[in-house]
């Protein structure tokens, strides 16, 4: 069972329909998840820049692997851009989304914290965080305004961010003889798999992270191509960083 911490969502009273879908979008994540669906994350941090009626939102964003971390960032945002008006957040953690926080830092209710979240749910980003600042250029946006401009904003951080993909795999331990490194190599190679860890003794081992769905016919065909002499042990299943 998986923990949502969702900010916007009451403990007790009337569920409100917007609050329902929000649930919902929530719920088909998880699933999504639980099947073990590559999922993204952000590997290095960007900085997107928008201007809506002479305010100014600038987006900063960051990988994040825990809250102290989450925290620590928008603290540093704060002293960073001192005398702006809002710095708006949100984050996600964990590779199920097991962490979801945001804020509207003194903007009205729903126009800031919540859309820069659905920018990252609608990516399906882990290990993340967006800081977007404002400063207020003396026009009043509106709730619609506000909306589009803290997603946009947004956006724009992402766009300038690294983001990779995980999928979920095995690592595999392979041990041969000289005369059957060649075609394994040749054989990962194909599939664009790194060799990781090679050692060269009296004989080759080494260790590769492969898509769970094709490891059985990369077995297959390393066992094939050394006749068999070729031993394969796999260590554990995982995500890792698809290449």
């Amino acid at each position: 069972m998986f923990t949502i911490l969702y900010t916007f969502i009451p403990a007790c009273g009337k569920i409100k329909k917007s609050e329902l879908q929000d649930r919902r979008q929530i719920t088909e994540v998880m699933e999504k998840e639980s099947r073990k669906e590559p999922y993204k994350i952000i590997i290095e941090g960007g900085t997107g820049q928008i201007e809506e009626k002479k305010s100014v939102f600038i987006a900063n964003t960051t990988p994040v692997q825990t809250e102290e971390e989450a925290i620590a960032y928008i603290e540093t945002m704060k002293k960073k851009y001192w005398d702006a008006r809002h710095n708006c957040y949100a984050y996600i953690l964990g590779d199920k989304a097991q962490v979801v926080r945001f804020s509207d830092d003194g903007e009205p209710s729903g126009t800031a914290g919540k859309p820069i979240l659905e920018v990252l749910l609608g990516m399906e980003v882990r290990n993340v965080m967006i800081v977007v600042t404002r400063y207020f250029g003396g026009t009043l946006l509106g709730t619609g305004g506000l909306v589009r401009a803290y997603t946009q904003a947004a956006k724009a951080g992402m766009e300038n961010s690294r983001i990779a993909t995980m999928i979920y795999g095995v690592c595999l331990h392979i041990t041969t003889d000289y005369n059957g490194i060649g075609k394994i190599q040749y054989i990962l190679g194909m599939r664009n798999i790194t060799i990781e860890e090679p050692s060269y003794t009296d004989v080759v081992s080494l260790k590769v992270k492969v898509p769970y769905e094709a490891q059985e016919s990369i077995r297959k065909e390393i066992t094939e191509a050394t006749a068999g002499k070729a031993r394969i042990e796999q260590a554990e299943s995982l995500y890792f960083i698809q290449e």
